[in-house]
């Protein structure tokens, strides 16, 4: 008697990338950026984190701007999607993220509220201190999210369309 496999025993584990999102947010020709603890040391990122089960990308990017920065984010375009690649040092642990960059307006502070852990501070940068600082870069994409904006590169936010199903009642 024969016995057969399912068609997934042996094949090789499905890719699948990190999808983070990223918020870029300019006001009074400075940029905001979060200062963060990593295995890598203190750097410099946009606010910006892995997008939660049941919540849309501008969701999301709204989330973490406000966990990150204790500001108030209101996304107005899509900035660009972005992949990237980045291997852990101390695990060997190849992760593929795969970005959705909104940029928008800093609403307001929220007085009090606590940042993510990990976070240091948010603070303003000019285009120059960012470039100037890309030795203390998270990812090569802070740079480039910068350098697209500031080349005028927007798209509609209904880009990026969620179906209900993602939202719904007992979704993720």
């Amino acid at each position: 008697m024969t016995t057969s496999l399912p068609a997934d025993v042996g094949a090789p584990a499905r890719w699948k990338p990190s999808v983070t999102v990223a918020a870029l947010i300019e006001k009074d020709g400075r940029f905001l950026l979060v200062e963060e603890h990593t295995d890598g040391g203190l750097k410099l990122n946009n606010p910006a984190g892995h997008l939660d089960p049941g919540e849309s990308p501008v969701d999301g990017c709204v989330r973490e701007a406000l966990e990150e920065t204790a500001w108030v984010f209101r996304p107005t375009a899509l900035l660009g999607i972005y992949l990237s690649r980045f291997t852990k040092a101390a695990t060997g642990e190849d992760i593929t993220y795969l970005r959705f960059a909104f940029c928008g307006e800093a609403v307001e502070p929220v007085p009090g509220r606590a940042l993510d852990t990990g976070i240091v501070r948010a603070l303003w940068m000019t285009p120059d201190e960012i470039r100037a600082s890309a030795s203390r870069h998270r990812s090569p994409l802070l740079l480039r999210c910068l350098e697209d904006y500031l080349a005028g590169h927007r798209y509609p936010l209904d880009m990026v369309y969620t179906d209900p199903s993602v939202t719904a009642p007992g979704a993720g």
